[in-house]
């Protein structure tokens, strides 16, 4: 008797099965004396469509809606029929004794799997691999580990309820807007909110009315002030005449210093990157789309096995990590060998900042395996990816940057100016990045002391335009994805919002793509801006489906259902999430009943416009599928 092991793609399952020596050729699995290892390519096994569950629902009809089936069927997937029947006569095969699941380590992975089992009808015992990296000495390592599945049933539930709830939204939500509209309107429990956040920010922008202000500086010979209200502490002046006025007061006279501070500041070494993490300072430095750099990682993780998983939401590592991370750190290539070497190396770094259990839900965070790298073999992109996953681990290991913080506030007849600079002491993990763009440089204060005078030499009136906000890019969205629409820059509470978020790390650069294929959002170079048929979809779409925060609320209880160890809370919890998604379906089907006649949309391709509609026939057209 032999033991199947189901991986998600091919190359998985080979080097799966060239470390437990499976070699064996097969068509769709490779076969060995105690192991069969094949592969769900794919996915194999979805939900099926409203049309292939009921003949009726073929033609998109108001009185067919909400669909809420009592139990959504599993289909097989056309594309992947052949590769779905070699999986199943293995899972079914008197030969094979119990089965391996090595789908990847996560809530989708896991669904992936248990449809397939679920569909192929097996009643076999599952084991579940789970590793992070797919280095040799993961791969034996996970094995010798190995889990009943049953360990990550809540893993599962979670996964079947995310699935099946953007199903029963999705599905009842585009083909009610659809019919309301005569065009085709995807609208999804995800999808919409982030489009509803990059329309917000569009009209912000194209709201917005610049304003005429200026700052006046004062030169005190030694250094220079720049006026400021001590109510609003704000330093433009939006009246012309009264800048002037202040200008002409001070000119020429002396100011006498009423406050100073010196203060030496540190700041830490960055944490780890997660992938959202990942995604949004790939974004900026390189510009590359959030599915890019997915698309990056995944190929040193997967192809060259030099990244562990990187579809993480975790930016800690488990306390159990610090000899696998020296031995990682020794083990690295050039340039980077020669920054481990460097006196500013720290080793035994253990702290909270970064090891952390409870920060921990599937995965780590993400960080060079201990492979070495032959970077060469690496293409220029990957190698960025790499260098910066590479710098990071190694930054953590070096000292704070530090730096002096100095004030000053000088009065010149009663009108407040305040000086500020920073002056590097010692650069720190900041070393590591000596070739980045440097912002510009500050000025660095005299020693003064309070009651010192200084005689204004001479003063300057700058004028500026107030900026409206910036474009959202890759970066920016992502960022208000993870916190459900909450800009947030305490590190700490962007971590506790996580589980808030819209989508998953491994799903929002999917989704993002998703608003641009429907045509609901462009890209113009870094920029992600919304079109007018996004636009008008938000207009016509109730707040409940538009706003992060109800979206937030769902993910939330999802992750509170896969981290539940508890079955019978854990059920539910589900059955009362289910609850409320067909709730909110049927809400949303008199919602679009309601909307807004006088929008327009362009006209589907597959139908023609009606040249005129009785207002009391129900439409009886056939839509595109959602």
């Amino acid at each position: 008797m032999k033991k199947l092991i189901v991986a998600e793609k091919p190359s998985v399952a080979r080097d799966i099965a060239r470390v437990l020596g499976v070699r064996g050729a097969g068509e769709g699995y490779i076969d060995g004396e105690e192991y069969v290892v094949t592969w769900a390519l794919g996915h194999l096994v979805s939900l099926c469509e409203p049309d292939e569950m009921d003949e009726r629902y073929k033609k998109w009809r108001w009185d067919d809606l909400p669909i809420l089936p009592e139990e959504i069927p599993l289909k097989v997937l056309p594309k992947t029929r052949s590769q779905y029947a070699v999986v199943k006569r293995l899972m079914l095969s008197k030969e094979i004794s119990s089965i391996i699941c090595a789908t990847d380590s996560a809530r989708e992975g896991e669904l992936i799997f248990r449809y397939i089992y679920q569909k192929a009808g097996c009643k076999k015992s599952v084991e579940r691999l789970w590793i992070s990296s797919m280095t040799d000495q993961a791969i034996r390592q996970g094995f010798a580990q190995l889990k009943p599945a049953s360990a990550y049933d809540s893993l599962y539930v979670s996964a079947r309820c995310r699935s099946e709830a953007d199903w029963i939204v999705g599905m009842n939500a585009s083909r009610a807007f659809s019919l309301k509209y005569y065009a085709n309107l995807p609208v999804g429990r995800v999808q919409t909110p982030t489009l509803s956040m990059l329309v917000a920010r569009d009209k912000e922008i194209a709201e917005f009315v610049p304003r005429d202000y200026w700052e006046l500086r004062a030169d005190f010979g030694d250094y220079q002030g720049v006026y400021f209200d001590p109510e609003t502490k704000d330093t433009r002046l939006f009246d012309r005449e009264a800048a002037k006025e202040i200008q002409a007061q001070v000119r020429g006279k002396t100011g006498a210093v009423t406050q100073r501070s010196r203060e030496i500041k540190k700041m830490l070494p960055p944490q780890l990157f997660d992938l959202t993490t990942l995604q949004r300072e790939a974004n900026r430095k390189f510009g590359y789309p959030a599915d890019k750099t997915l698309q990056l990682a995944q190929n040193l993780y997967e192809k060259h096995k030099l990244l562990t998983y990187p579809r993480t939401d975790s930016r800690y590592l488990s306390s159990d990590m610090p000899p696998k991370i020296a031995a990682t750190l020794q083990r690295l290539p050039e340039p980077y060998a020669q920054l481990v070497r460097s006196g500013d190396f720290q080793k035994g770094i253990v702290s909270k900042r970064y090891y952390d259990d409870s920060k921990i839900s599937d995965h780590h965070a993400i960080v060079p395996t201990e492979k070495v790298a032959n970077l060469n073999a690496l293409t220029p992109e990957e190698r960025s990816i790499y260098d910066m996953v590479a710098r990071r681990l190694i930054a953590m290991h070096y000292p704070d940057y530090e730096y002096e913080s100095a004030k000053i506030t000088t009065v010149v007849e009663g009108r407040e100016f305040l000086s500020s600079g920073n002056t590097p002491l010692k650069m720190g993990w900041r070393s590591l990045y000596a070739d980045e763009k440097k912002p510009a440089k500050e000025e660095t204060l005299p020693e003064v002391q309070v009651g010192d005078t200084r005689p204004v030499e001479k003063t300057s009136l700058k004028q500026s335009k107030t900026k409206p906000p910036e474009a959202h890019t890759d970066a920016s969205l992502l960022g208000l994805m993870e916190n459900a629409g909450e800009k947030l820059e305490d590190p700490e509470l962007r971590e506790r919002m996580k589980s808030a978020g819209l989508g998953t790390p491994a799903t929002r650069a999917a989704i993002i793509q998703r608003l641009i294929q429907a045509g609901y959002a462009k890209r113009s170079g870094k920029k992600i801006q919304s079109t007018e048929k996004g636009q008008r979809l938000i207009a016509v779409t109730p707040v409940q489906i538009s706003s992060p925060n109800t979206t937030g609320k769902w993910e939330k209880a999802l992750y509170d259902m896969a981290n539940n160890p508890d079955a019978a809370l854990r059920t539910a919890k589900a059955e009362r999430f289910m609850s409320g998604i067909r709730k909110f379906a049927v809400f949303l089907v008199d919602a679009a009943k309601a909307a807004d006649d006088t929008q327009r949309f362009p006209q589907s391709p597959k139908k023609a416009a009606p040249k005129k509609r009785a207002p009391a026939k129900k439409p009886q057209d056939k839509m595109p599928k959602a």
